[in-house]
């Protein structure tokens, strides 16, 4: 199994539209036996679903996520896990196993009502809403 989360200095990045860097897990046996990261900087927020796809990915930890990424990602065949914060390593080994702790409810949208955040960032329209869409 493949395992992306989207990352940032060692971290789960809190916003999928925005990922610059994934870290790609190559998993056996329910253990890690190689990861890398790579960059998504030039695929475009409506790309992200098949540069992962692309990567032979099969399933994705992240914090924030739109309605249009999650639909992209089912489409693609990739298990989400949303909602996720901390360190990433820490976090594949959670989810290899059986105990990640992630919010299968998170949602991103463009306008947030009521001060709601994305995974624990704020996403303001300078941002283009955490999905990426405009």
């Amino acid at each position: 199994m493949k395992i992306a989360v989207t990352y940032e200095n060692g971290m789960v990045f809190q916003h999928f539209g925005h990922c610059e860097n994934f870290k790609l897990y190559e998993t056996e046996n329910n253990a890690v036996i190689a990861s890398q990261v790579v960059s998504a900087i030039g695929s475009g927020h409506g790309a992200l679903a098949g540069f992962l796809k692309a990567h032979g990915v099969d399933v994705l930890i992240c914090g924030g996520i739109g309605g249009g990424a999650r639909v992209a990602l089912s489409e693609a065949g990739i298990r989400l896990y949303p909602g996720v914060t901390g360190k990433a390593d820490e976090n594949v080994e959670a989810l290899l196993n059986g105990n990640l702790q992630y919010n299968p409810d998170t949602m991103c949208n463009h306008h947030h009502e009521g001060g709601q955040d994305c995974g624990g960032h704020s996403c303001g329209e300078d941002k283009h809403g955490c999905s990426g869409n405009h």
